[in-house]
């Protein structure tokens, strides 16, 4: 689908990588770009409309949806990380709120916009990933859970709803340089790269994106994922424990 001329929703599009979806929207010509988050006040992108929305409210996204009748193109970016382990951590509060917004919330928007989508031609949906959806690493583990949670539901929704021609794009990434990966000395990604290259990715048609060379290779690697992956990371968590100790 083109850019240029549809029209858009993005979530958590308040700072971040949501606001760098929405200033890309805006700059490839989107006829309207709803920017959707908590607190709308904080939408400040010009030519971008502030829409209050808390994806976890399953009642509000069903408003939204009523009240932006004319979108073609959803962005999902909203998500949570909490930098939990499964076992170790005091409670599992954080994977829950964790799979509440980046599995849950990310399925009610895609149920409650998917006859939208399909009133207006068919459109687009963009689901916005992580690496951690190929494997789990311990410092964000619950957090690799959800995104894995996320991928499944991403692909199954692509099969759902192709017959009402609505294409349904995965967007892998490591660390983008946002608030998210404050905590991380890592190479990080530009947010405006990310965005740049899943509307590209809109535009060519194309299912999935890998938006950096450590998700290209991950990727590559899950046939050996015992062999290639966990290793490596068993031995870093290993010395790292015992460094602690």
């Amino acid at each position: 689908m083109r850019i240029d001329g549809s029209v858009a929703l993005v979530t958590g599009a308040n700072r971040g990588l949501g606001r760098a979806f929405a200033r890309e929207l805006v700059s490839r010509g989107a006829a309207r770009v709803y920017g959707a988050a908590r607190q709308p006040d904080a939408v400040t992108e010009p030519g971008v409309t502030p829409v209050a929305l808390d994806i976890t409210d399953a009642d509000r996204v069903s408003q939204v949806a009523q009240q932006c009748a004319d979108v073609s193109l959803l962005v999902n970016n909203a998500g949570v990380l909490r930098y939990s382990t499964f076992v170790s951590a005091p409670s599992p509060d954080a994977a829950r709120a964790e799979m509440e917004v980046n599995y849950f919330g990310t399925l009610s928007m895609c149920r409650a916009f998917a006859p939208v989508l399909a009133a207006n031609g068919g459109g687009a949906i963009v689901n916005m990933l992580s690496v951690t959806s190929f494997y789990t690493n311990l410092i964000d583990a619950s957090y690799g859970a959800s995104k894995a949670a996320e991928w499944s539901l991403t692909n199954g929704v692509r099969l759902e709803l192709h017959r009402q021609g609505t294409l349904v794009v995965a967007v892998h990434a490591s660390f983008v340089d946002t608030d998210m990966a404050a905590l991380t000395n890592a190479p990080k990604d530009s947010p405006e790269s990310v965005a740049r290259q899943a509307f590209d990715a809109v535009e060519a048609g194309q299912a999935e994106v890998l938006a950096d060379e450590r998700s290209r290779t991950i990727k590559a690697q899950l046939s050996r994922d015992q062999e290639l992956i966990y290793p490596p990371l068993q031995k870093f968590w290993d010395d790292a424990l015992k460094g602690g100790s």
